[in-house]
């Protein structure tokens, strides 16, 4: 308010005089607390009379020769007119009157009263379309309609707000929700530990402290292992990939995972290409092209979800089962079980030695024969397998894509990109973001998009097609407001900030938001207050500063003083004499904060100044004061102290003995 001031739209250039000088107010009677940017939305609109409706109707290109003709009654000139407007309002002969010399439509509808509405012309129709659909609400086209239908009428009208709905950026960022728009495309696999897919499962923690389930499945033979783990740390998922999983089942060619942190290290790269694994990973925020962890991860929780309350404390002592049981089952989409494809035969489980049954029998033959027949009969179920994934691909390709509203996206397409990654409650949030972005290419085969910002400045983001939304040239989308303001120049001192020898200083007294408890600020402001001689940094007070004659003590900077605020007053501070003891050097404790300011570490005179040491705070023991008579104050001093405790400690120990004594006496009568 005591700052600058905005009484137009938001984005409209800031008036740099202050708003408490129009209210006539002197800015000293303010307090520095409510001094901030100010900005008022106020979107006025033009208070006209009928002379100047009945002027803009006489004016305009099209209402004005329909004005002239129903003034006249005279259907004649207007069919002269070769305007395409003249022509359509010409329909509405019979309804147009003339009120107070204003053209209105008359109409009577059916249960309503006689409706006159104005005929609009073209310069105020946008204002009218603002004022029924911006400022009412952003409501829909049948009932923004509807407001503009029962007051105003023009030719096309109908087609003009439904343009203006569907063209409005606040409709479109907050209002279209997000649709399945690219075709399903399924992950390809050439044979077992060819692709390794993992991800991480949260549970409840368990009596040991674990609460993670690192997930790691074949995508050719769907076999899944899962490691409980104490976290979700970068070292503890390449601990588990060592140790426990390609020391058993060797190096897959690929590892494909999401984009988290854990996966994502360094240490995971390093590693990796050390093996020679290559490494890919999904788009943000798509779990959908990881599928095989996600779909596991529901089956491993209906499993641990069925285990005794007992047990389900400790989940993690019966995970390796229940995952050995998983792999043990035939899974539908290859029509063989996951430990079959894996090792080439049948697991033998605890049930099959109990009575002597097995899955498959192994016949007794030479080690060789055994290998090529099971080599031959590898191949040809790894062959139905594949035709069985195949067509189970295939078919739920063809479910899910007719529910796909594809439009293809080319390169130069402008783009919205879905709001994701919100924090908290978000019921209130736009889904799509403010910035408009441009498709630079496509992945080739899959509906993965490069896109980057319309106005250049940004990264490069790789998004999926259904987290993008397609924008028409036509829609607008509303600047950011920018607030032009002059701060004062931030200057950074840190703690070692050594004083120049200047005549003067001044300097802005710096206000964040940050320190004030205002949450709509978007920057600081800086409030210009003078004070008083400030103490020199560097120099520490012990104990008040006025002895107890009234007199100032030595060597003791007095506090600051606040002054009232006004006009271009800065900061100023005395200059310090040289050699005093809180001065420091140029170049000594020399720090980024100094150099920010462009110090060269060298004295004006160009001599290199001495270091001179801090001083240190001098202790001295705690004194105790007590009144020797009425008036008179004394110290006690530390060995009087200590022998009035030590005193005190010992009569309390003989009253304490000779009260235990008389105690057993007692007892013993």
């Amino acid at each position: 308010m005591c700052q600058v001031g905005s009484d137009g739209e938001v984005g409209a250039q800031m008036r740099t005089d202050r708003a408490v000088d129009q209210l006539g107010a002197d800015g000293d009677a303010l307090p520095t607390v409510y001094c901030n940017v100010t900005a008022l939305r106020n979107r006025q609109l033009p208070e006209l009379s009928p002379q100047e409706v009945k002027a803009s109707q006489r004016d305009d290109p099209s209402l004005g020769t329909i004005w002239y003709a129903v003034s006249q009654g005279d259907m004649g000139q207007g069919e002269k007119a070769k305007h395409a407007s003249v022509l359509l309002l010409l329909k509405e002969w019979p309804r147009l009157k003339l009120k107070n010399h204003v053209l209105y439509r008359v109409t009577s509808p059916p249960d309503h009263p006689r409706r006159w509405q104005l005929v609009m012309p073209e310069k105020y129709r946008k204002a009218v379309l603002q004022a029924l659909h911006d400022d009412s609400g952003h409501l829909g086209v049948e009932k923004t309609y509807g407001l503009v239908k029962d007051r105003f009428y023009w030719p096309r009208m109908r087609g003009e707000v439904e343009e203006y709905c569907k063209t409005c950026s606040r409709c479109v960022r907050r209002k279209t929700l997000p649709a399945q728009a690219a075709p399903l495309s399924h992950l390809q696999s050439a044979g077992p530990m060819d692709l390794v897919c993992m991800d991480f499962l949260s549970i409840e923690p368990d009596t040991s402290n674990t609460a993670n389930v690192l997930v790691l499945t074949d995508h050719y033979t769907r076999y899944a292992q899962a490691f409980p783990t104490k976290d979700q740390k970068a070292t503890t998922v390449a601990k588990v990939l060592w140790e426990k999983y390609f020391v058993h089942y060797g190096l897959p060619r690929r590892i494909h995972s999401d984009q988290g942190r854990d996966f994502e290290s360094r240490l995971i790269h390093e590693l990796l290409d050390m093996l020679g694994v290559e490494k890919s990973r999904t788009t943000p925020y798509h779990p959908q092209g990881d599928p095989q962890p996600e779909r596991f991860n529901r089956t491993l929780l209906d499993m641990l979800g069925t285990l005794e309350i007992g047990q389900k404390s400790k989940w993690s002592q019966h995970i390796a089962h229940l995952v050995h049981c998983y792999n043990c089952t035939r899974n539908d989409a290859t029509g063989y079980s996951p430990y079959y494809l894996m090792f080439g035969r049948e697991a033998r489980l605890p049930i099959d030695l109990c009575f002597g049954t097995e899955a498959g029998e192994i016949p007794s033959k030479p080690c060789l024969k055994y290998v090529s027949d099971m080599r031959r009969e590898l191949k040809r179920e790894y062959e139905l397998a594949e035709a069985a994934a195949t067509k189970q691909n295939q078919r739920n390709k063809r479910r899910y894509d007719q529910k796909v509203k594809f439009v293809q996206l080319l390169a130069g397409d402008r783009v919205l990109i879905r709001n994701l990654g919100l924090q908290d409650k978000h019921k209130l949030a736009d889904r799509w973001a403010a910035t408009p972005y441009v498709v630079e290419s496509q992945m080739p085969n899959l509906p993965v998009y490069r896109v980057r910002p319309e106005g250049g400045q940004g990264p490069v983001k790789v998004l999926h097609r259904n987290h993008l939304l397609p924008l028409g040239r036509e829609v607008k989308m509303d600047p950011e407001p920018e607030w032009e303001f002059t701060p004062s120049t931030r200057t950074l001192r840190g703690r070692g900030a050594r004083e120049e020898p200047a005549a003067k200083k001044t300097g802005p007294v710096p206000i964040s938001r940050r320190d004030t408890s205002s949450e709509d600020d978007d920057s600081d402001v800086w409030y210009l207050l003078p004070f008083a001689d400030s103490p020199v940094p560097g120099e520490e007070t012990l104990g008040p500063s006025i002895t107890e004659s009234g007199e100032p003590r030595e060597g003791v900077a007095e506090p600051p003083v606040l002054q009232p605020a006004s006009g271009e007053e800065r900061v100023e501070a005395e200059p310090e004499p040289e050699g005093s003891p809180g001065q420091r050097d140029p170049g000594e404790g020399e720090g980024p904060s100094d150099r920010l300011e462009g110090s060269t570490g060298v004295s004006e005179q160009g001599e290199t100044a001495e270091e001179v040491q801090r001083p240190q705070r001098s202790r001295h023991p705690p004194e105790r004061l007590t009144y020797i008579a009425p008036g008179e104050q004394g110290v006690i001093s530390t060995a009087l102290q200590s022998y009035v405790t030590a005193l005190c400690t010992w009569v309390g120990f003989c009253v304490l003995q000779g009260v235990l004594v008389n105690s057993v006496n007692v007892m013993r009568a």
